[in-house]
């Protein structure tokens, strides 16, 4: 029975992966602060026939996060782990990001997956297999100027993650980094601002499976907005800024 842990599995893009993975034959651990939300995606997964069980707990705090995971593996070992976990950044006025708001971006975004990932590496290792899924955004490529923390933050998880591919990748650890653009979510609508082929979370969900079940080592879509987030990195700078105008946006309030 494969044992699949998704963070921020309340609610968006984690949600609708648990939702997809939810089966018979399938131990589903969901992650998230919220217990309450969370437990409403459990019942839903368990009327699919899976095994779920919930972990209402912040990222952020390492020791916590470290203690569950290894004893989570000591249980049943994880074979899939998910780091759905985010917030948006950016300022709800439009203008430049609060010193508390980029440290609480970088501290979900960034940190808070590390603080699951590199417990989850050790116990993989010494195993011998596992699989370690980042999900991360286009604007590793394309930085959103309005969202400097989150863009920043999405960056280094691309980095570290395709760094950590090629470094596990002997040990039968496979890492992959999810880099996506516009979903339909709860934190996707607080955006305001254009959001051009906007996919919904269950059709980004089937899109993340296929490319887990394939191994891809960056799983990005869609493909139009994924080669111009590319090209956007070796554009002019005046070319770049004049393009990058479109994705203005504000945030609809601050994150909490």
């Amino acid at each position: 029975m494969p044992v699949i842990l998704i963070t921020g599995a309340s609610s968006g893009i984690g949600a609708a992966l648990a939702r997809h993975y939810a089966r018979p034959g399938t131990n589903l651990v969901l992650n998230a602060r919220d217990p309450t939300r969370l437990d409403a995606i459990a019942e839903i997964c368990r009327a699919q026939g899976a095994e779920v069980r919930i972990e209402p707990l912040d990222v952020r705090d390492r020791d916590a996060v470290g203690a569950r995971v290894r004893a989570l593996h000591t249980e049943n070992p994880l074979d899939l782990v998910i780091i759905a976990a985010g917030i948006n950044g950016g300022h709800p006025d439009g203008g430049v990001e609060t010193e508390e708001t980029a440290f609480a971006t970088l501290d979900t975004n960034l940190s808070g997956a590390l603080n699951v990932v590199l417990p989850c590496i050790d116990l993989m290792k010494a195993r011998g297999s596992g699989q370690i899924c980042l999900v991360g955004s286009l604007a590793a490529y394309a930085p959103l100027p309005d969202a400097p923390a989150y863009s920043g933050s999405k960056a280094a998880l691309l980095a570290h993650g395709l760094a950590l591919r090629q470094k596990l990748k002997p040990f039968g650890v496979r890492v992959n980094v999810v880099t996506l653009g516009y979903v339909r979510t709860a934190m996707g609508s607080a955006y305001q601002g254009w959001r051009p082929l906007e996919t919904s979370a269950e059709v980004a969900a089937r899109k993340i499976a296929r490319g887990l079940e394939r191994d891809a080592g960056v799983i990005a879509f869609p493909w139009l907005l994924f080669h111009a987030a590319r090209g956007a990195g070796l554009a002019p700078e005046w070319l770049r800024e004049f393009g990058m105008r479109a994705f203005s946006f504000r945030i609809r309030q601050a994150p909490r």
